[in-house]
């Protein structure tokens, strides 16, 4: 069976009064039918616009410069905008980061679930209500007979968030994206909200991209890992792979920067020095080379493509890479 989502090659420019930012920089990775993926990295890497732009919801000033976003095997690079709207909320689902703007506020609950069935699967305004009550009742909102008729306002934080789960996921897409969806949630909510999740997506068979930061969600909830860094991949593989032995050194130093259960209490936690490079003018050579406590007179000047390393893990590191004795030589 083929990949659901295959991404190759992909760059994304914006175009600023400074230059132009090069937020998503040869990004490759697919996602298989049934599965979770989680794409990880510090804020500003292009988690965020890379989801955008499968869900082609970019900003005027971005442009796709390269690259496919092959939905089972059908390249979304190329479509029209008027076919995007037949394939957002039908094929692919989205729950984005703030659940308190991401409904409208002027309408009530109900209709914004029963918009999209009414658009996408055809039915009549009745029968797209039954259906937005049963999806309030799949996402655990009590008396959704009478919640579907109030406004956004009324429900609390973890109650909107599972009505934006409830609009992503009525049209049964294939792929879910889900960008930081328990941010603005306390502990509890979130824990709930991906247990819910987790439950949908079995019952549906929906594959999930989960964009986060939190490494304690991905542990819990995801088969595989990208790891981003300044627009690129820098490391891929399953879950066990990347948590028990990462293969790049910005992997490494996201595993130490976060608190877990079975550490040691007397060590301290590792923050990542330094900043991310400016995308303006990104660095010809590693992009993690001067923050890198394992750098390399090679790493500077080349950039290290993403390599096998074992299993499902690949890595954009020289430290593993076959081709370094060449490249170093080759100076």
């Amino acid at each position: 069976m083929g990949h659901l989502l295959e991404i190759n090659h992909l760059q994304v420019s914006f175009k600023t009064y400074g230059g132009e930012v090069q937020a998503v920089r040869d990004v490759s990775f697919h996602v298989k039918h049934g599965e979770t993926i989680a794409i990880v990295g510090e804020s500003g890497c292009g988690k965020s616009v890379t989801a955008k732009t499968i869900m082609k919801l970019l900003p005027q000033q971005a442009e796709i410069k390269q690259g496919e976003i092959l939905l089972n095997g059908d390249n979304l690079v190329d479509k029209k905008e008027k076919e995007m709207l037949g394939i957002r909320g039908n094929d692919i689902g989205m729950i984005f980061q703030d659940p308190m703007t991401s409904l409208n506020p002027t309408s009530k609950v109900g209709y914004q679930i029963a918009e999209g069935l009414m658009k996408h699967k055809n039915i009549n305004k009745k029968a797209a209500i039954d259906q937005a009550v049963h999806m309030l009742e799949t996402v655990g909102i009590p008396q959704p007979d009478k919640r579907i008729n109030q406004y956004p306002h009324e429900f609390s934080g973890g109650m909107r968030q599972r009505v934006m789960i409830a609009i992503a996921l009525a049209c049964q897409p294939k792929l879910l994206i889900a960008d930081e969806p328990t941010t603005a949630l306390d502990v509890t909510i979130q824990a709930q909200i991906l247990k819910l999740m987790k439950q949908l997506q079995e019952q549906m068979d929906t594959s999930i991209i989960l964009i986060t930061h939190d490494l304690g969600v991905v542990a819990e909830m995801c088969d595989r890992v990208v790891v981003m860094y300044a627009g690129q991949v820098v490391e891929s593989g399953s879950v066990r792979e990347i948590f028990s032995s990462p293969s790049h050194p910005y992997t490494e130093s996201l595993l130490k920067s976060v608190p877990r259960l079975d550490m040691d209490r007397t060590k301290k936690l590792k923050p990542i020095i330094g900043t991310p490079p400016d995308l303006l003018d990104p660095p010809k050579g590693c992009s993690f080379f001067p923050r890198c406590e394992k750098a390399m007179r090679v790493c500077k000047d080349h950039s290290p493509s993403l390599d096998f390393i074992r299993g499902d893990q690949h890595a954009a590191c020289w430290l593993h890479h076959p081709m370094r004795k060449e490249v170093e030589n080759a100076k």
